[in-house]
Formats: structure tokens, C-alpha cells, sequence
């Protein structure tokens, strides 16, 4: 089309924009996250070490981040951290396992500029290891319903708007839902991109890592309860749901090796619900 410079609106869209990405001990991952958001063209990225043992600090100095520490304070304050941080009036907030496609990053940026969100997360394509709760944890990402639901893993904002709103430093786990629960009751408009798909990568493959990502949700969820009250008890029933729906759905498609990893999975969230909701 006659006058127009696709490769220039990019470049002019993503000098708006600084990557915020919080990492502890995330030497695997970070060269993955960081490499592709290069590739995308960002200039701008923050990465926020949550203390770290090992190698992601150089990691991150070496793709030419600015890093700065959370001082062990969560994930909540590192997102706050690095937003703070940012010289640009738009932010994406992206985890460390998270990969972007070439061209994604302008292209979701795009997309949230243009239909006036508050907040406009890219899409996932879980992968996971070669083990069995791994490929089940993927496999539960790919196929569950909650692939749609918005979240903070590859999610754009304006820095100032995010700022303003503010993460509740009490959520370990949940943080993502406890936003989205106010970002709604304010009226904002949160979604979450079909067009823009990012690769998200599990760190770990093994049933440790699993119940780990089992109790931190359900933590976050329990927590939620305890707030919210009566209008947040139908979040209490989250776990046994979807549960029962991948059973269903496993055992249908004849899959039911996965039928182990959803008991799990509901056991150990409301295990964790439970601490959540007496902390």
C-alpha cells in the first residue's frame, strides 16, 4: 500500500515501550526471553533480579538489560520495581519464561493501542519437558479454559495507569486475578490477544515443580477468598472444576493419563487455598 512504512510504525510504537521482566533463578530461561525481545526490536528492558544464585544477573547485563534487585521482596514489588523504572509511557510486563515470536511484541502493542484496553495480554502456547508432568502441565495450559483468561505473563500496559492501580504485595501467587478483579470493578477494559500467541516454557519437569505451581495458585486463591468474602467464594470452586472437566474431557478422548495429574492438581490447590486463606 502506497505511502505506508510498516517497518518504520514499529520502531516508532516500541520506543514507547520497555520490557519489565523479573527473573530469580532463571539462568535457563532469561537468554530464551531476552533474545527474542531483541529480535522484536525492544530497546528498552528492565530486568528484576529476585536475589538469584545463579547466572542470571550476567545473563541480563549481557543482553544489554538494566538490572536492578527486588531485594527478595516477591514478584508484586518486582513488577512495581521495574515499571518504576521505566522511562516510556507504555510497559510489558513479560516472565521470564515467556518467548515472543518475531514481530509479536509491536503487534500486541498495536492491538492495545488501538482497541482501548488497560491492559491487553498476548495469547500462550504452553510447552513443557519430556517428562510426565511437564507434557501434563502443558497439556493442561493448551487445552484448559483458562488459556483465555487475562493474566500479567505478556501483558502490556500504560506505565503511568499501571502505577496508579498498583499490585497488592500479600499476593505471592494470584496477584494476576486480584488485579483483574479491579481492573473490572473499575470499569477498565483487560483482554486477552488471539492474534498474538507467545510460546510459554514450564522451568521445571518434575512432580515438585508441579505441586509447587499447584499450592502457589491455590494460595493466591484462598487469599482471594479471604478478601473477597462471599462474592469471592465461587473462586473456591475453580480447582474442583476445572478438574472435573479435564477428567472428563481425558477420559473422553481416550488421554487418561492425564486423569492422575488433574487429581493432583485439585489435592495440592486446595492444599494451598487453604493456607491462603488463613494467612
Amino acid at each position: 500500500m502506497s505511502g505506508t512504512d510498516p517497518a518504520g510504525s514499529d520502531a516508532r510504537v516500541l520506543q514507547r515501550l520497555t520490557a519489565v521482566v523479573p527473573v530469580r533463578n532463571g539462568a535457563a530461561l532469561l537468554p530464551g526471553c531476552l533474545g527474542a525481545l531483541r529480535r522484536n526490536g525492544v530497546g528498552h528492558v528492565v530486568v528484576v533480579d529476585g536475589m538469584s544464585c545463579d547466572r542470571s544477573r550476567t545473563i541480563a547485563v549481557d543482553h544489554g538489560a538494566v538490572v536492578v534487585s527486588d531485594e527478595g521482596r516477591g514478584l508484586p514489588y518486582a513488577r512495581t520495581l521495574g515499571t518504576r523504572m521505566a522511562t516510556t509511557d507504555l510497559v510489558l510486563l513479560v516472565d521470564v519464561d515467556v518467548v515472543f515470536p518475531d514481530g509479536a511484541v509491536a503487534a500486541l502493542v498495536r492491538e492495545f493501542l488501538a482497541g482501548g484496553y488497560a491492559a491487553l495480554q498476548a495469547g500462550q502456547e504452553s510447552v513443557g519437558g519430556p517428562g510426565y508432568w511437564g507434557r501434563a502441565l502443558a497439556h493442561h495450559h493448551r487445552t484448559g479454559l483458562s488459556r483465555h483468561w487475562f493474566g500479567l505473563v505478556a501483558t502490556v500496559f500504560e506505565r503511568d495507569e499501571l502505577l496508579s492501580i498498583g499490585f497488592d504485595d500479600e499476593f505471592r501467587s494470584g496477584e494476576d486475578i486480584e488485579l483483574r478483579w479491579r481492573l473490572r470493578a473499575s470499569g477498565r477494559r483487560t483482554g486477552v490477544s488471539r492474534a498474538v500467541v507467545v510460546q510459554h516454557r514450564f522451568a521445571g519437569d518434575d512432580f515438585a515443580f508441579a505441586k509447587d505451581q499447584f499450592l502457589m495458585d491455590g494460595a493466591g486463591l484462598g487469599l482471594m477468598v479471604r478478601r473477597k468474602g462471599l462474592r469471592g467464594l465461587p473462586l473456591a470452586f475453580l480447582p474442583a472444576a476445572a478438574a472435573s472437566r479435564g477428567m472428563v474431557l481425558s477420559s473422553v478422548r481416550g488421554e487418561g493419563r492425564w486423569v492422575r495429574y488433574y487429581g493432583a492438581f485439585a489435592w495440592w490447590n486446595y492444599v494451598g487455598m487453604v493456607r491462603g486463606a488463613r494467612t
